[in-house]
């Protein structure tokens, strides 16, 4: 038996919940997705994820919310953390950090687990995420075989490097934060399914996701700019799996673009 599953890339504000509307039902209709995943720490506004967009996601569709180092960035974020178990955050935050790192989703079709990590690289001096996992997986394997991994990092290193020290223990290393997808969806030798980054739904005329004007002053004058949500030339962005609920590999991968870009200038 195989369980199908969808993971959304990370979505940035308003434009990137209004494609996910437009675009969802299709997407599960077509791939006849057992579980949907979606990481939001962008979705309110390109900070965080409250229960507002947290509710629009779920009526969706959407089965769990993975989240990442913007997570924090408003104090609504954090409150929802506490109240709703399907929402993430990134597990290897310390002890004691509001909210949960994983959760263990029942499809129907069998349990998913769903484990959120962050990176150090460029990133926060949290917690391993190489030992975070190690720990936690003796617990998740007790429930389930099949285990998406949402490693929210800036190095590519970094997240490569996981996935060779996960293969054959979870069923994906899905790479996001960098909200550029890559093209290197592939599944490793033990049945790891991986892509670097998933990438960015949400607004292609802006710097991921940012008003370009904002964007630019950072890197001319180095000093900190009003963070500005892009609207224009929206686009969602994902990955398919389908995986083995019994062995927990991953049988089949498919990168998502949509629509894909007009390579043409009219």
């Amino acid at each position: 038996m195989t369980i199908n599953i969808l993971f959304i890339g990370d979505i940035i504000g308003q434009p990137g919940l209004n494609i996910v509307q437009l675009y969802l039902p299709s997407l599960i209709k077509k791939y006849n997705a057992d579980v949907v995943i979606a990481n939001g720490e962008n979705a309110s506004d390109g900070k965080g994820c409250t229960e507002k967009e947290a509710k629009f996601l779920f009526d969706l569709g959407v089965n769990v919310i993975t989240g990442g180092n913007h997570t924090w960035d408003k104090p609504q974020s954090q409150d929802y953390l506490k109240k709703d178990p399907r929402a993430l955050r990134p597990f290897n935050y310390p002890r004691g950090t509001h909210g949960n790192g994983y959760y263990i989703f029942d499809s129907g079709m069998g349990k998913v687990a769903i484990l959120n990590l962050q990176g150090r690289t460029y990133m926060a001096a949290i917690d391993c995420p190489f030992r975070a996992a190690e720990f936690v997986l003796t617990k998740l394997k007790q429930e389930t075989k099949v285990i998406i991994v949402d490693m929210h990092a800036e190095a590519t290193a970094e997240k490569i490097a996981l996935t060779y020290f996960l293969d054959g223990k979870v069923s994906a290393v899905i790479g996001t934060h960098t909200h550029v997808q890559t093209s290197d969806e592939r599944i490793f030798p033990n049945g790891t399914g991986y892509i670097t980054d998933c990438g960015m739904t949400g607004p292609y005329d802006s710097v991921i996701g940012m008003k370009t004007d904002a964007a630019i002053n950072r890197f001319l004058y180095q000093t900190p700019q009003k963070y500005q949500t892009a609207v224009d030339n929206v686009h969602l962005t994902g990955l398919f799996l389908k995986v083995d609920s019994a062995t927990g590999k991953t049988i089949e991968i498919e990168r998502i673009f949509m629509p894909e870009f007009d390579k043409k200038k009219e």
